[in-house]
Protein backbone atom coordinates (compact mmCIF):
# COMPACT_ATOMS: atom_id res chain seq x y z
CA UNK A 1 0.00 0.00 0.00
CA UNK A 2 2.90 2.36 0.73
CA UNK A 3 4.29 1.89 -2.77
CA UNK A 4 1.08 3.23 -4.29
CA UNK A 5 1.22 6.36 -2.14
CA UNK A 6 4.71 7.26 -3.44
CA UNK A 7 3.81 7.21 -7.13
CA UNK A 8 3.70 10.67 -8.64
CA UNK A 9 2.37 11.72 -12.00
CA UNK A 10 4.55 14.05 -14.01
CA UNK A 11 2.85 17.20 -15.22
CA UNK A 12 2.35 17.62 -18.96
CA UNK A 13 4.77 20.57 -19.06
CA UNK A 14 7.63 18.38 -17.76
CA UNK A 15 7.42 15.91 -20.64
CA UNK A 16 9.88 16.45 -23.51
CA UNK A 17 8.53 17.98 -26.69
CA UNK A 18 8.03 15.63 -29.61
CA UNK A 19 9.93 16.21 -32.84
CA UNK A 20 7.74 17.51 -35.64
CA UNK A 21 9.20 17.02 -39.09
CA UNK A 22 7.86 19.39 -41.71
CA UNK A 23 8.38 19.90 -45.40
CA UNK A 24 11.38 22.14 -44.66
CA UNK A 25 13.03 19.27 -42.76
CA UNK A 26 12.45 16.94 -45.68
CA UNK A 27 13.86 19.41 -48.21
CA UNK A 28 16.97 20.02 -46.10
CA UNK A 29 17.42 16.28 -45.52
CA UNK A 30 17.12 15.38 -49.18
CA UNK A 31 19.41 18.21 -50.22
CA UNK A 32 21.94 17.05 -47.61
CA UNK A 33 21.84 13.50 -48.95
CA UNK A 34 22.20 14.71 -52.54
CA UNK A 35 25.12 16.92 -51.53
CA UNK A 36 26.75 13.95 -49.80
CA UNK A 37 26.29 11.79 -52.87
CA UNK A 38 27.74 14.44 -55.16
CA UNK A 39 30.61 15.07 -52.76
CA UNK A 40 31.58 11.40 -52.55
CA UNK A 41 31.22 11.00 -56.32
CA UNK A 42 33.53 13.98 -56.89
CA UNK A 43 35.94 12.54 -54.34
CA UNK A 44 36.02 9.27 -56.27
CA UNK A 45 36.75 11.24 -59.44
CA UNK A 46 39.80 12.83 -57.80
CA UNK A 47 38.48 16.26 -56.85
CA UNK A 48 40.50 17.77 -54.01
CA UNK A 49 38.64 21.08 -53.67
CA UNK A 50 34.93 20.74 -54.48
CA UNK A 51 34.40 17.34 -52.87
CA UNK A 52 35.58 18.26 -49.36
CA UNK A 53 33.61 21.51 -49.49
CA UNK A 54 30.43 19.67 -50.43
CA UNK A 55 30.98 17.03 -47.76
CA UNK A 56 31.53 19.65 -45.06
CA UNK A 57 28.46 21.55 -46.26
CA UNK A 58 26.36 18.40 -46.03
CA UNK A 59 27.67 17.10 -42.70
CA UNK A 60 28.03 20.41 -40.85
CA UNK A 61 25.20 22.52 -42.26
CA UNK A 62 22.44 20.74 -44.16
CA UNK A 63 21.94 17.52 -42.19
CA UNK A 64 22.04 19.18 -38.74
CA UNK A 65 19.59 21.82 -39.94
CA UNK A 66 17.29 19.08 -41.22
CA UNK A 67 17.22 17.62 -37.71
CA UNK A 68 17.09 20.86 -35.71
CA UNK A 69 14.53 22.91 -37.66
Amino acid sequence: MAAMANTKKTPAAAQPAALHFTRVNAILGVSGLLTLTLGYWLLAQGSITAAPLLLVLAYVVLLPLAIIL
